[in-house]
């Protein structure tokens, strides 16, 4: 009826965290708003949060995420 539970030891998890970070600090090639350096995904889905924001109180037309491929 219920997944398991699984409990991950500290070095697991460390190990898991750091791979996350690795993933969110990786460069995408979708361009940033405000041109700057590259874009990390990071960054990238900052934006896409703040886009949905402003198409959500009707300050944009329009919202099409932009999907990096990783």
């Amino acid at each position: 009826m219920w997944g398991k539970r699984i409990h991950f030891c500290e070095y697991e998890a460390d190990r898991l965290a750091d791979g996350l970070n690795g993933l969110f600090n990786c460069n995408v090639e979708i361009p940033r708003i405000r041109p700057d350096k590259k874009q990390t995904l990071d960054t990238l889905i900052n934006e896409e949060a703040l886009l949905l924001a402003k198409f959500l109180r009707n300050e944009r037309k329009g919202w099409n995420p932009r999907i990096p491929t990783i």
